[in-house]
């Protein structure tokens, strides 16, 4: 069959890759085409656009660069219609995949969409849409089943693909000298993937590191950024260690982590990493977002669990003192880092066992060929 997948962001592309490995196992004449990124390419098919130039966060930021998401979309939907896949599979990326999926089924094409948009965060009407522009939902979060309940929809959930990412990862026993990193312990900073997000969050991250003299501080970079980007970024002196597509390597080595809200969090947490979540953005969307959300946490680990697990510091917030108090506790305080690894088994139990993606594949094959 064809496949046209669409992925705005690293996560979207990390979920895809996965889920074409799956999608080949099964289906030996499987040909894809989509908007991704470096993991999807590398299962090969064609990469049409990367999301790189798509992935822009916020709603003032998304106003800015207008004119680049409308062209986006146009160039997608001519794409998809002049490729005519068997099924259209959009993953997460909402703002964006919503407006394809209602292009797509009115033109008659079979919609997937893979990872449920967080319509229970805010304006949990768009479900209504979901349910006009989407043949089948899969959803990767438990308490997402209930919620399409209440809205009289039917979903599959069929888990959590990050579990099938940290099952299949591997240590590399010379991930530490193969990067030039000393014997401190580490404590690992994932500012997240986006332009804006490194902007607003990574500076405070590296002040942070000059009170902290027996650790080091190592950078998850973006892969969509090389490290001449980061160097702007260091104070005069500074010199803070950058790994590229090893993040998992990173965790897998690290004593605490500072993070920026996201899937990573989520990843942090399943490498049973303590962890302070970060998030700072625009004045203005951050002020729109409190208005529209519905919900208590911005960390899935925390969202999951429904009650605090991991600390979440928001834009006034998060200070330097704020980050440094917490990276004290995570890693000067017994009680407090073990009552956060103990959450950390429990939230395992919640999310169960890996084969999302391999579940997701048989479903989409399932139902589109019927």
């Amino acid at each position: 069959m064809r496949y046209y997948l669409v992925a705005g962001e690293a996560s979207g592309d990390l979920h895809g890759a996965n889920l074409m490995k799956e999608l080949k196992s099964l289906d030996k004449e499987a040909d894809f085409r989509y908007f991704g990124g470096d993991l999807m390419q590398a299962e090969g098919g064609t990469l049409v656009k990367h999301y790189a130039d798509m992935a822009f966060m916020g709603f003032v930021e998304v106003v800015a660069n207008l004119n680049t998401v409308l062209n986006n979309l146009k160039f997608c939907k001519q794409d998809i219609l002049l490729w005519q896949p068997d099924v259209l599979i959009l993953i997460d990326f909402p703002g964006f995949n919503l407006k394809i999926a209602d292009f797509a089924r009115k033109q008659g094409l079979k919609v997937c969409y893979y990872i449920s948009p967080k319509v229970w965060a805010w304006n949990q009407k768009r479900v209504l849409k979901i349910k006009r522009s989407v043949d089948h939902l899969f959803c990767i979060l438990p308490f997402e089943v209930d919620f399409y309940k209440k809205w009289g929809m039917e979903v599959d959930y069929v888990g959590n693909p990050l579990l099938d990412a940290v099952a299949a990862f591997k240590p590399d026993e010379d991930f530490i000298k193969s990067n030039q990193l000393s014997d401190k312990p580490i404590i690992a900073l994932l500012p997240g993937s986006r332009r804006q997000e490194i902007n607003y969050l990574l500076p405070t991250m590296l002040a942070s590191a000059k009170n902290f003299p027996e650790y080091q501080f190592v950078i998850a970079g973006a892969p969509s950024f090389n490290a001449a980007y980061y160097d702007q970024f260091f104070t005069e002196g500074q010199t803070v260690p950058i790994v590229f597509n090893n993040t998992y390597n990173l965790l897998h080595h690290a004593r605490a982590a500072i993070v920026a809200s996201g899937t990573a969090t989520l990843e942090t947490a399943l490498f049973h990493v303590p962890q302070v979540v970060v998030y700072k953005g625009n004045p203005v969307t951050i002020g729109i977002a409190r208005v529209l959300i519905q919900i208590g946490f911005i960390s899935l680990v925390n969202l999951i669990m429904d009650r605090l697990i991991v600390k979440e510091l928001i834009q006034g917030d998060y200070t330097i003192t704020s980050v440094e108090n917490e990276l004290r506790l995570l890693l000067q305080d017994k009680p407090y880092r073990d009552a956060m690894l103990k959450n950390y088994e429990l939230l395992d139990e919640r999310m169960g066992m890996p084969g999302a993606s391999a579940k997701t594949a048989r479903l989409i094959i399932q139902y589109s060929t019927k």
